[in-house]
């Protein structure tokens, strides 16, 4: 048995089925280790997208994803990827090659110091320097990049390690189940102690609170308690939205309805979040709010978000301790239902009449009433994140993907693919504007081929529209955002997709309602106009100058 037969033996072990990437002449036995395997190599049409689709294998499954790269270009390739998976908090392990350990001393033929170079964006990362630490170096990347919170570890792999021969007997190290830890009886005394003080008790649900096992305790916690909850752009259906104490999301860059209801609240349950999706000091302005850190690991340093209570260790159990803990009578709702349904009734005033030029929010509103609740949207980032976040109700945990770490654009297109092979059964749409769409163009040959069926749907504007967005709130024009885009029906076509072109209200609801059907892989050309963002942004003006 070679070093990369007995590496593929330790990815079985694992539970890897899939691992996406682009083949290099450094990783030749890792690739012919592979195909006498269980496990499907994906060639990608760039590592980027590679590491984008392992990113959001990553989010959906628990379990990390995997991409793989050859040596240098191919390794600079995967950072982006990889440094969005690392800040959004989504397990993967990148195997990348490289040159002979006879040629790492000096200046060589595409050689760059990878270890070194993934350093800053990993939790963790080794080269396989020796035959003999394999096994090791795969159990613990793995059990790394699952640990809370999860994200990016990395496995180098040099040319003339990978073909060595090994001795009989190697096999990769046994797995064993992840430790479980509670919170300090004490910590849950003191935070019953101060929620039974409290008036207007509210709950931030961030990116860690959508694992399943994490939704269902906090969505038993709401209904015994009846505290109303707002999700980071990444927490969007840790309880679903449909739930009267829903007030969907928290996190736009300017002050939205649902900050109504945080400036009410005495006190915040912070369950899962994360400090680099939306900082503190935008929802805790002057550091006066009682504050609960609910999470795996202990609290930020941070001078707006300092806990008075914190419980460390296992979301969901932290959660259930604290349900059972609580008396059962339900908090009085009269100080935040008029938010909630201040919200609603704005989502849904966005909605397309006949003769109305599409927008982004009304073309979400007709995505959201074909999509089943237990479907799955993909947003990229651009103006529509903001729009996806604030504007469509979410039914279930992982029901819609948000990149908000690291925010990269590119993601949609490659992650949908990831969804569609995870859960080959579901809705899924992946949701991008006309500047992401074209960053990662190439994967629509991989997901053709690959046979996966969802639905794109590209708005278009020729603009980088977010950046806009923001220039002509602070200087009342753009520049440098205006694109020129390509004919994306012919394009799709060039693929082998079906693409739709709608022209009406009546045809964009038709279109996207029998491209989700039917599960196909299609595109969605939505021609929008940007108004409604500036609109937003004025109408908000006027609530808050209105409200004080």
């Amino acid at each position: 048995m070679t070093v990369s037969e007995l590496l593929v033996r330790c990815l079985e072990a694992e539970g890897v089925t899939h691992i996406f990437g682009v083949p290099g002449e450094e990783n030749e036995d890792l690739l012919f280790a592979l195909d006498g395997s269980g496990i499907r190599f994906v060639p990608c049409r760039h590592e980027q997208g590679a590491a984008f689709i392992a990113n959001v294998w990553g989010r959906l499954s628990g379990k990390p994803g995997v991409c793989l790269s050859t040596l240098g270009p191919g390794a600079t390739n995967l950072i982006t990827g990889l440094a969005d998976a690392q800040l959004d908090k989504a397990p993967v392990v990148a195997i990348t090659a490289q040159g002979g350990l006879d040629r790492l001393h000096h200046q060589s033929h595409q050689l760059l110091d990878i270890v070194q170079m993934f350093k800053p964006i990993v939790k963790w990362n080794a080269s396989v320097h020796s035959p003999a630490i394999v096994a090791d170096v795969v159990r613990k990347a793995f059990r790394i990049a699952t640990m809370e919170k999860p994200g990016v570890t990395h496995i180098e792999l040099p040319e003339d390690v990978a073909g060595v021969e090994l001795a009989e007997g190697a096999v990769p190290l046994a797995i064993t189940a992840e430790p479980e830890y509670g919170a300090d009886p004490k910590a849950v005394e003191r935070t019953v102690g101060l929620l039974r003080k409290a008036k207007r008790p509210l709950l931030l649900a961030g990116n860690g609170a959508i694992r399943d096992r994490a939704s269902r305790a906090l969505t038993a916690l709401v209904q015994r308690t009846g505290i109303p909850v707002a999700a980071t752009f990444m927490g969007k259906g840790a309880i679903a939205d449909s739930r009267s104490e829903s007030l969907l999301a928290i996190g736009l860059g300017f002050r939205d309805y649902v900050m109504e209801a945080m400036d009410q609240a005495d006190l915040v349950i912070a369950v899962g979040y994360d400090i680099a999706e939306y900082a503190p000091q935008f929802w805790n302005p002057d550091a006066d709010k009682t504050v609960i850190h609910v999470d795996t690991v202990a609290a930020e340093i941070y001078p707006h978000y300092i806990p008075a209570a914190e419980l460390i260790g296992d979301v969901s159990s932290n959660i259930d301790t604290l349900t059972q803990a609580l008396p059962g009578a339900r908090c009085d709702d009269s100080w935040y239902a008029p938010v909630r349904q201040r919200i609603l009734a704005d989502i849904a005033s966005y909605t397309l009449q006949d003769g109305d030029a599409f927008t982004i929010p009304g073309t979400l509103n007709i995505i959201r009433h074909s999509l089943p609740d237990a479907g799955l949207l993909i947003s990229d980032v651009g103006s529509h994140k903001l729009w996806v976040a604030r504007n469509f109700p979410t039914g279930c945990a992982c029901g819609c993907i948000i990149s908000n770490g690291l925010a990269s654009m590119g993601i949609a297109l490659p992650g949908g693919i990831a969804a569609a092979l995870h859960d080959p059964g579901r809705a899924v749409v992946s949701l991008m504007g006309d500047g992401g769409f074209l960053m990662n163009v190439q994967e629509l040959e991989t997901a053709k081929r690959l046979g996966v069926g969802y639905t794109l749907v590209v708005v278009t504007d020729n603009d980088y529209g977010l950046i806009s967005w923001k220039q002509e709130q602070h200087h009342g024009r753009s520049v440098g955002t205006r694109i020129d885009n390509p004919d994306f029906a012919k394009l799709a076509d060039s693929f082998g997709l079906k693409a739709y072109t709608p022209g009406t209200v009546d045809e964009l609801r038709t279109q996207i309602a029998e491209a989700i059907e039917s599960r196909a892989l299609c595109l969605v050309v939505v021609p929008i106009d940007a108004a409604p963002n500036m609109d937003l942004v004025n109408k908000l003006r006027n609530h808050w100058r209105e409200s004080t």
